[in-house]
C-alpha cells in the first residue's frame, strides 16, 4: 500500500507530537512538586516557556522527518532508523528526569540523545540539506537542556 505524501506529513508531524505528549504526562505529576523544590541555575526559563519551544521543535522535527522520508534517494534507512531511535530516547529523558526524579541519569541518557540527534543530523544532511537545517535548533535546545540539567545535578 503506497501511502500518500499528505499523510505521511501527517505521520511525520503526529509522531514527534505524541511523544511530546507522552513525555508531557511524564513531567506534569512532578513539575508542579518534585521539580519545584530543586535548585536551578539562574539562566532556568520560566516554566511555561518549555511547552512552546518543545511544541515548535516538534513540528520542526516532523518536518525534516517528512522530507526525508518522501525523498527519492534510496539510501535513507540509516537516517530514518537514527530518528525513530533518537525520537524514544527523547521521551524517554522525562520519563527518567521527572517521572523516575533521576537527574543525573537523565543526564547520561541526554548525551546519547545529543549525539544521536547530531548523526541523525548528518544523515539527513547527506539526503536533503534543509531537512537538517530543520534539525539544527532541536541541537541548540537539547545543548541548553544539558546545561539546565546538568546544573540541577551539580545544585541538588
Amino acid at each position: 500500500m503506497k501511502l500518500s505524501k499528505r499523510f505521511k506529513l501527517i505521520i511525520s508531524i503526529l509522531c514527534p507530537g505524541a511523544v511530546g505528549f507522552l513525555s508531557s504526562v511524564a513531567t506534569m505529576s512532578s513539575m508542579s512538586t518534585w521539580y519545584q523544590t530543586l535548585s536551578k541555575p539562574i539562566f532556568t526559563p520560566p516554566d511555561w516557556l518549555f511547552a512552546p519551544v518543545w511544541t515548535g521543535l516538534y513540528v520542526l522535527m516532523g518536518f525534516a522527518f517528512y522530507e526525508i522520508w518522501i525523498n527519492k534517494k534510496k539510501d535513507k534507512k540509516m537516517a530514518i532508523s537514527l530518528f525513530i531511535i533518537q525520537l524514544i530516547l527523547n521521551g524517554l529523558w522525562s520519563i527518567i528526569f521527572f517521572g523516575l526524579k533521576m537527574p543525573l541519569f537523565a543526564f547520561i541518557e541526554l548525551i546519547i540523545l545529543l549525539g544521536l540527534i547530531i548523526t541523525t543530523t548528518y544523515y539527513f544532511r547527506k539526503i536533503f540539506k534543509p531537512a537538517a537545517w530543520l534539525m539544527y535548533p532541536y541541537i541548540l535546545w537539547v545543548v541548553f537542556a544539558g546545561a539546565l540539567n546538568l546544573g540541577i545535578v551539580i545544585l541538588n
